[in-house]
């Protein structure tokens, strides 16, 4: 009996990490076509307080899982908060853990974790050594500075830090001095003064500075392009075209994800015009997230749902069907022989659009009866026409057809589910995993043999042991 009982043990705490980690990688808290923002904040935040109080140092090790930044700035502020309950053995791990996954967070996110420290009065020696950490190894500090000018402040001023050169000077005295030697100090100051000067500037420091010298938008979106980054060009390209101003993007350098984004939200009518343009950014960005995380496969047929569903929400719109799109490139680039089958007629991945409801069963049974060696479903798992049908389609599949599973399924969802905690299945005979960015594809394969509940618990800790020693560099 007693066997038996540590057995169940075991597998309790390898559903548990599975389910969190697939939570992780697929949450953010926002707002989804069928659950509203509460509900996924007030899940997921259960969700990490479980995991943190039974598991804590896999709840730590899930910070080198790949999950989402969002998740991550979480798992940072909950350690931190709880530092007291932390075992001494563990004490390093975890704190390089949480170091190293700050300093790669994007700056908003990492300095909004550090504030929150500062709002939850939460200073304890190791908080205090992280800030002062963070705010020392930052590459361009006086940019920092300025652009999180009221959290830094905030920030130095909780901690206790002694800051260095005229940074102190600038966030508490900043009108004293006639003129800073810092050269982004000083442009700041000189643009307050003047209106050309605000054109010297970083773009997001600049933008306030234009509205207070009443800049006309469309003469202040023209001049600053030179000092916008890619992802300002991207996020601003909509403002740009109401205004009649021309931004010149560099397609090809974007991210997978964020470029099928991009694309999706231009009207039908451009894509259609400018199809090999944007089909060959796809491409090269496809072979450059390969480059980044290596990926061969054989014979892969892709089942990707674009219902109506697909729209996702006001807050992550359109988002499904990107990573449904962008995987489709991923897939496309990475495949000896790829076929791709959706759930709806689509003649061109890049001329997707969310629309009908969604009928998983009838490209699944294409999928599978096309040859392939790997089939890759991208989905939010709301299979309602027929209902289950998918589910039925598989379940005979692997007890009738393939019952040695010669076939590897897997379904990736980029939705969580706050109702039941964890991911909406397709079926219990596939593994199901998140995934946010198809980028992270790669990474989600490796997972995915956890999700289907077939690995230990000590495999599990193993995985997750080699991807910690992989962040920090050992």
């Amino acid at each position: 009996m007693v066997p038996n009982s540590e057995n169940r043990v075991e597998q309790v705490a390898q559903e548990d990490l599975v389910m969190f980690i697939n939570a992780c990688l697929a949450c953010t808290g926002q707002k989804e076509f069928y659950d509203d923002a509460y509900g996924q904040r007030v899940s997921i935040d259960f969700l990490h307080d479980y995991i943190l109080g039974n598991y804590r140092l896999l709840y730590a090790r899930s910070l080198a899982a790949g999950i989402n930044h969002f998740n991550q700035a979480q798992i940072i502020f909950k350690l931190l908060a709880t530092g007291k309950q932390t075992l001494r053995e563990h004490k390093a791990e975890e704190g390089a853990l949480i170091a190293t996954a700050l300093q790669n967070l994007p700056p908003q996110r990492a300095w909004g974790v550090l504030q929150q420290l500062r709002k939850q009065g939460i200073n304890n020696r190791r908080s205090r050594a992280l800030a002062r950490d963070y705010l020392t190894q930052r590459r361009d500090l006086s940019f920092d500075a300025i652009k999180y000018r009221g959290k830094v402040r905030a920030i130095a001023s909780h901690a206790h830090l002694n800051l260095p050169g005229e940074l102190g000077t600038f966030l508490f005295a900043f009108n004293e001095p006639k003129s800073y030697t810092t050269p982004l100090f000083e442009q700041f100051r000189q643009a307050h003064y003047s209106a050309e000067a605000v054109y010297e500037l970083p773009f997001t420091i600049a933008e306030g500075l234009a509205a207070k010298h009443k800049i006309p938008r469309e003469v202040f979106l023209s001049r600053i392009q030179e000092r916008m980054t890619l992802t300002e060009k991207l996020r601003f390209q909509g403002a740009a075209e109401r205004t009649e101003v021309e931004i010149n993007l560099n397609l090809g350098r974007l991210p997978l994800t964020k470029l099928a984004l991009y694309i999706l939200s231009l009207p039908l009518e451009t894509r259609e015009k400018e199809w090999d343009t944007l089909n060959q950014a796809l491409d090269k960005s496809a072979r450059l997230a390969l480059k980044k995380a290596p990926l061969k496969l054989g014979r892969v047929a892709a089942v990707l749902d674009c219902s109506y569903s697909s729209y996702g929400s006001n807050e992550k719109r359109r988002r499904p069907l990107a990573v449904a799109v962008a995987t489709h490139y991923l897939l496309k680039a990475a495949a000896k022989d790829y076929r791709a089958f959706w759930t709806t007629s689509v003649k061109e991945a890049l001329f997707a659009r969310p629309c009908g409801q969604t009928d998983l069963a009838t490209p699944l049974l294409a999928a599978l009866g096309c040859g392939a060696e790997s089939v890759v479903i991208v989905s939010d798992g709301c299979d309602n026409n027929p209902p289950n049908g998918a589910a039925e389609v598989l379940r005979i599949f692997r007890s009738k057809l393939d019952p040695f599973r010669k076939t590897s399924i897997v379904h990736c969802n980029p939705v969580f589910n706050s109702e039941d905690f964890s991911l909406r299945p397709l079926s219990l005979s596939i593994p199901t995993v998140g995934l946010r960015d198809a980028e992270d594809l790669p990474t989600m394969l490796g997972f995915a043999r956890f999700a289907d509940g077939s690995a230990h618990l000590a495999e599990l800790e193993t995985y997750l042991a080699e991807r910690v020693a992989l962040m920090l560099g050992n």
